[in-house]
């Protein structure tokens, strides 16, 4: 292995993590929830533009202190877009090649994004397809295969060194209750979840710990019947969260509780929180804020006061071709004026 190379980009990375500040906590203003404070951690403001960005600068220096990456080595990911968005940044920091494998369906501008950072896409038919495709690639190139959904949840260092759960409690330290009593995380890899359930354990705190999961995912029933060989036929409609297999990062024990989230709710919802920051989130955050919401009710029904947390996971701007096209959203979601009105319903 050439050491020199291996120290100077892990010098790199670290270089670049210090260019870049933390990202912004949102306080949402919703009277209809008195006593209980809502915000978003807005990932979005990361230089790839979404939360994968931590999970690829981990994920490249367990790489790198593994010895799995080395100069001129090709790195291939399996992805359904953000990560493949991340790791094309750091792959270009390094000079290194770069492929992503991920469905037909993924958004057009993450493709391009990809392509801007100079990586490029392998497509295949279904997210179901993309593990083995990745696989063969890395054979066929002497390549690496990053592997996001089984190395998320033990490349990050989930005791601190400001991950994201760290980032959020010294961010709430300030606020009327610091101490959130929910964190709402969906889960794509789960690396975040684990990531953050492992932290409020480690630090002692009353939080619990959320996780909303879109339509056709399996990690609800693995949460609830620990069967890790479940299997779904179709993939999630929410890009970046939900998973039609058991991922290795998903660790079921470190989560208090689960949602199952509708995808026109996912789609309203983000719809819906336009309107209150005046910019366009993904429908991810839609999934996430849903769930931030039915916990905000249930607080309000229960007379308690206290705050909850959740995650702007990407920007809208990545889907005006799908969650902001009406005609997609008809055609492959549904009608979300129900769930429109019921998120009025809640917040009026």
């Amino acid at each position: 292995m050439n050491s020199d190379w291996v120290k100077h980009a892990i010098n790199e990375i670290n270089a670049d993590y210090q260019r870049s500040a933390d990202t912004h906590l949102i306080r949402l203003a919703l009277p209809a929830f008195p006593g209980i404070r809502l915000y978003l951690k807005d990932e979005s403001t990361h230089p790839t533009g979404s939360l994968k960005h931590r999970l690829a600068r981990s994920l490249f220096l367990y790489g790198l202190c593994n010895g799995w990456i080395k100069e001129g080595t090709t790195i291939i990911e399996a992805s359904s877009g953000s990560t493949a968005v991340s790791e094309a940044y750091f792959a270009r920091l390094l000079g290194l090649p770069f492929i992503a494998v991920m469905p037909y369906c993924t958004a057009k501008r993450k493709v391009e994004q990809i392509e801007f950072y100079g990586g490029r896409c392998h497509f295949v038919e279904s997210a179901c397809e993309i593990y083995a495709a990745s696989e063969m690639l890395a054979r066929e190139l002497n390549g690496h295969y990053m592997d996001q959904f089984t190395y998320a949840e033990r490349a990050t260092d989930w005791r601190g060194n400001n991950n994201i759960a760290d980032s959020i409690f010294r961010q709430m330290k300030n606020e009327p209750h610091p101490v959130p009593d929910y964190i709402v995380m969906s889960a794509g890899t789960g690396g975040t979840s684990a990531t953050i359930g492992r932290y409020i354990r480690c630090q002692g705190y009353n939080t619990e710990l959320m996780v909303a999961d879109p339509e056709n995912s399996v990690f609800l029933d693995f949460w609830r019947t620990r069967e890790s060989g479940l299997r779904s036929a179709v993939g999630s409609k929410i890009e970046g969260i939900g998973r039609p297999r058991v991922e290795p990062s998903f660790i079921p024990d470190v989560v208090d509780e689960m949602l199952r989230v509708p995808d026109a709710a996912s789609v309203a919802t983000a719809q819906w929180l336009e309107t209150q920051l005046g910019r366009r989130v993904g429908a991810s955050t839609g999934t996430n804020m849903w769930g931030a919401l039915q916990l905000a009710a249930r607080m309000r029904d229960e007379g308690r006061s206290g705050s909850i947390v959740t995650l702007l996971c990407d920007s809208g701007e990545r889907y005006l071709d799908t969650y902001y096209n009406p005609q997609w959203v008809e055609a492959n979601i549904g009608d979300v004026r129900p769930w429109r009105e019921e998120i009025n319903t809640l917040v009026k």
